[in-house]
């Protein structure tokens, strides 16, 4: 008698909505998040090849709708997945247009070395040549990869792997919108066959001063449905301070800079031109801010290269931190989670130079 085959492995599926769950209305128009997840799964039955899967939607929207409320809730419920011993790893369905922000505040607080991957889709479920079943086809192979653990969260599509910090999207319409330009890519998955290069270089997840330790499982929590498995009550994120994000031009002044200020923002991005520079009025108007206790991070607008300290503006004298690799909106994303820790700019500074 032959032995038993190895159990599959088992992934939890978070859903919250985006393109790759999509469906058309009239002509090129379509509505993100028309589609459940339980329709995603169903429309790709290879998958059951690969995993046992059990879902949850998260979210149900477009991911330009995608909120601070929503980041907290969806990280409670990875650290509850990533907990469990039954789980092997987490695929989070997500829109495109900030997946990278999600994927990069993920990889900075949940506290596993458990696969999380990130996927999406630039077409529709209901398009011709949908993007959508292939990547999250890819995406659960990735989950369950032993060489995917400890490289924090991930983002899969268009037969790339990318790793959340690098990640960027780059074109409105294009299959291949995602880039990590930089530090390139974590690996490519070929039908379901990841293969990864280099490690991730920066702290992240496990390793994360931001992460936190799950809540235990508490009574009268019910299991996720027809998976036998214990639902965890999620951990409590603490909620973020306001920070906005402006983006320099020439001929700025400081209105926008000041409203964000009078509006109660506790940190400022700046998408600084070139080397994350600014012109003198709107340079004057983040000095002010900071001597007030306004955390000012230059970061730039071009999507590529380093922002160095000192170069042009002097940050030690303004107490200004510079965003080094990390492009505005994901700069704002640490910034927000530095603040809950300090409002030091040069510990600041250093979790830049960390993260």
């Amino acid at each position: 008698m032959p032995p038993a085959a190895a159990p599959l492995p088992c992934v939890r599926l978070l859903a919250t909505g985006g393109t790759i769950a999509g469906a058309h209305t009239t002509g090129r128009g379509y509505r993100a998040a028309a589609l459940s997840i339980e329709a995603l799964v169903a429309a790709v039955p290879q998958l059951a090849t690969l995993a046992r899967i059990n879902v949850e939607q998260v979210a149900k929207l477009g991911s330009q709708d995608m909120t601070e409320a929503v980041w907290r809730k969806l990280a409670a419920r990875v650290q509850a997945a990533v907990d469990d011993p039954a789980l092997t790893g987490v695929v989070i369905t997500h829109g495109t247009d900030t997946m990278e922000e999600t994927a990069y505040f993920l990889n900075l607080v949940v506290r596993s070395d458990k696969p999380v991957v990130l996927v999406g889709a630039m077409r529709p479920a209901t398009a011709m040549s949908a993007d959508g079943p292939m990547n999250l086809f890819n995406a659960i192979a990735v989950a369950t990869a032993t060489a995917a653990r400890g490289r924090g969260v991930l983002v899969v599509a268009n037969d790339e792997i990318h790793f959340a910090r690098e990640v960027a999207k780059t074109n409105t319409t294009q299959l291949g919108t995602f880039a990590s330009g930089q530090r390139g890519l974590a690996g490519l998955v070929n039908s379901g066959r990841p293969h990864f290069y280099a490690p991730p270089v920066r702290r992240h997840t496990a390793a994360s001063e931001f992460s936190s330790a799950s809540a235990p499982s508490g009574t009268g929590v019910p299991p996720v449905v027809g998976t036998g498995l214990t639902r965890r009550k999620p951990a409590l994120f603490p909620r973020l301070p306001r920070v906005d994000l402006i983006f320099a031009h020439a001929g700025m002044d400081r209105a926008l800079i000041d409203a964000a200020v009078t509006a109660g923002a506790r940190g400022l991005v700046i998408a600084g031109v070139g080397d994350g520079n600014l012109g003198a009025p709107a340079l004057a108007a983040c000095a002010a801010a900071a001597k007030k206790g306004v955390a000012i991070v230059r970061a730039s607008r071009t999507g590529g290269g380093v922002v160095e300290r000192n170069i042009e503006i002097d940050d030690d004298r303004l107490g200004f931190i510079a965003a080094d690799e990390l492009n505005p909106q994901k700069a704002r994303v640490l910034l927000m989670l530095g603040l809950t820790r300090t409002r030091d700019p040069r510990t600041l500074q250093d979790m830049f130079f960390t993260y």
